[in-house]
């Protein structure tokens, strides 16, 4: 398609920049219209939400039940049994004892009881191990709330940089659209050249395009912070951004970085999570020695049996006598011994079982005893699980070393960041201040045709990255009392 001459010149004249600026305006929009949430709320929405909270709860839950269950192992068990069966063909006779080819069908109750009555308290300090345990994961739910809260408030200030960034950007843009219209003035009254109006357009559509990308760094930083809240990227959010002179923080005296560690060490809850895992070690250090040593158990057993069965009765019928192998020797003489033979007559009905009652009260019977369970050889497994224990001790505190030496070193590491960051926001203050100043007598010698608009830029340039600079060491320093104050057991608070 081809334009005519009068619309393509319209829109080869367009300048961008006045797109860029639309961008700026929807932005501001749509940041307007969201919901805007302060620290205390980010960080309350991550505590209650965040995945890494909800699983650390539920390994309380697991500790809890484990606790539950070796507790109830020091308790006597009790269990019921019940066995029935049909056997047919030759059996023996759980009455008689006697194999007889016929069908009956069996039934037997059972109920078993135990006890252990001397371990030597190797269940009892397996119970208080565990609920040692639940303590320690208990802890370690507030140990992770900690770090989420810690998070959430780097995110936040993330946030707020950005935010302060971009507004450095947007007074840029102002301060450059500025002179562009002084300049245009200027040139259409033919006191300045076409070519300064050509360097401020191009300006202007650079420092639009940074604030964009600075905008867009806004919303990249809330995106992170949202995944910390563990909340949906759609939904609208924005935060309160108080200025940052506005953040309270502790004097840098009062952070001194010995005490601070002294109070890290008694408020944290890593240090008790260390702590109360090392106890429960050391408690299965003794419960796994009592493996080692005989025990001692009681148990008793209640039982009987009913068993059903039908067999046909014949009669018997005398058919002479048969010998019967034996002899009687007398004065008279000696004499076989016979016993009558008699063979099977008509079917008389039939024999069958006593009642269930009858049989379940005969064949009652009942046991009790006391039982010693000495390990003798197991494959040196007690042995081994014993050693294994006394390992894990050293493990835990070699831990607990390490995890110290770990925040010793963040606390100084966090003091002298935040030393350097004050010293280094002092010398940006005073770069500011210089690079207004210079900044004012450019745009006065420019404004009176004395500079040209490359210095003029140059000097605006500096400007902006001094501001850049001294938001940056600022909130660096912010950041670091924060985290000497968090060390330090006082929580986050902007």
């Amino acid at each position: 398609m081809v334009w005519p001459l009068n619309i393509s010149i319209i829109f080869t004249a367009m300048n961008r920049t006045f797109f860029c600026l639309l961008c700026l305006l929807l932005i501001n929009y749509f940041a307007i219209a969201q919901d805007r949430w302060d620290l205390k709320r980010c960080v309350d929405y991550a505590l209650a939400n965040n995945i890494s909270v909800k699983q650390a709860d539920l390994q309380v839950r697991f500790s809890e039940l484990t606790y539950k269950q070796d507790k109830g192992s020091q308790l006597p068990t009790l269990n019921f049994s019940l066995n029935s069966g049909y056997s047919f063909g030759l059996s023996e006779n759980p009455t008689t004892g006697v194999l007889e080819n016929q069908k009956r069908f069996s039934l037997t109750p059972g109920l078993q009881s135990g006890v252990t009555l001397f371990n030597w308290f190797s269940i009892k300090r397996s119970i208080e191990s565990s609920r040692i345990s639940v303590e320690a994961q208990k802890a370690q739910v507030s140990k992770v709330q900690n770090d989420i809260a810690l998070n959430v408030a780097v995110a936040y200030l993330q946030v707020l940089l950005a935010k302060q960034q971009s507004n450095i950007a947007e007074v840029q843009v102002k301060q450059t659209q500025s002179q562009l219209d002084f300049t245009t003035k200027q040139v259409r009254a033919g006191n300045l050249p076409e070519l300064n109006l050509a360097e401020l357009q191009a300006q202007v559509a650079s420092d639009s395009s940074t604030l964009i990308s600075a905008q867009a760094s806004v919303q990249q930083f809330i995106l992170q912070l949202k995944a910390l809240l563990n909340l949906d990227a759609a939904a609208p959010f924005d935060v309160v951004a108080p200025p940052v002179d506005m953040i309270p923080i502790e004097n840098i005296v009062d952070l001194q970085p010995d005490n601070v560690y002294q109070l890290a060490i008694a408020n944290l809850p890593q240090q008790r999570v260390n702590e109360l895992r090392i106890q429960a070690a050391q408690v299965d250090v003794k419960s796994a020695r009592g493996q080692m040593y005989p025990s001692i158990s009681a148990f008793g057993n209640l039982n009987t049996r009913y068993t059903s069965f039908r067999i046909p009765n014949f009669s018997k019928v005398p058919n002479g006598y048969q010998p019967t192998g034996m002899q009687v020797v007398t004065t008279s003489g000696t004499f076989d011994v016979v016993s009558p033979k008699f063979s099977q007559g008509p079917q008389n009905g039939y024999i069958t079982a006593d009642p269930l009652t009858t049989q379940f009260s005969n064949y009652f019977g009942q046991s009790i005893g006391i039982g010693l369970q000495v390990p003798i050889f197991n494959g040196n497994r007690a042995r081994l699980n014993w050693n294994r224990s006394q390992l894990n001790v050293q493990q835990l505190q070699l831990q607990n070393d390490l995890d110290k030496q770990t925040l010793k070193q963040d606390i100084y590491k966090a003091y002298n960041d935040a030393v350097s960051s004050l010293e280094k926001y002092n010398a940006s203050r005073k770069s500011v201040a210089a690079a207004e100043k210079a900044y004012s007598f450019a745009e006065k010698r420019y404004n009176a045709n004395l500079l040209s608009t490359y210095d003029l830029l140059n000097s605006q340039t500096r400007l902006a990255r001094a501001r850049l600079e001294m938001v940056s060491a600022q909130f660096d320093y912010v950041f670091r009392m924060k985290l000497l104050e968090f060390y330090k057991g006082q929580g986050l608070k902007l």
